[in-house]
């Protein structure tokens, strides 16, 4: 069976950035599993899985920052001042938190750092502006359920937990 929108995927990865260096990998005997062709993971490497079997690997799967997380956006990289938060709030590097945007959509940000009343914040993913490579290796591939479809997402071995 070949990979293709609606199967469930289960695959091995690791993940490195432009200059080789580990960002993520799956652990051993849990493999990453989902649903082809929702979304679950960035386009770029969703289109260089299509067609692949089970036993299928592929080395150096190049992925732009288009087909990822996007380029970085520097007016997402914002200063704000501490009253903007609540007041009980430890603010600290790598905190994440949500806020709405001018637009009114709620967004993920990161505080980059702290200086007396300014607090700066990123609206970047993480990886936004890298372009990365996956190592793959496909351990199954199977039919979505009926309900794994009217859900938009794969389910374990024993059903769901929402």
């Amino acid at each position: 069976m070949k990979i293709a929108k609606g199967k469930v995927v289960s695959m091995t990865y690791l993940l490195k950035n432009n200059a080789g260096e580990e960002l993520d990998r799956s652990q051993p005997g849990e493999p990453l599993v989902y649903l082809h062709g929702t979304g679950q993971i960035v386009p770029g490497l969703e289109k260089q899985l299509d067609g692949l079997a089970k036993g299928d690997k592929r080395e150096k799967l190049v992925v732009t920052p288009e087909e990822a997380y996007g380029e970085l956006r520097p007016d997402l990289k914002i200063s704000v001042n501490r009253e903007q938060f609540p007041k009980d709030a430890e603010l600290e590097p790598g905190m994440r938190f949500w806020a709405h945007t001018p637009e009114g959509q709620k967004h993920p940000f990161t505080v980059v750092s702290v200086t007396g009343d300014d607090v700066n914040i990123d609206g970047n993913h993480p990886l936004a502006g890298e372009t990365l490579t996956f190592s793959i290796e496909i351990e199954d591939v199977r039919d979505a359920t009926k309900e794994e479809m009217e859900h938009g997402h794969a389910h374990g071995p024993g059903g769901h937990s929402h």
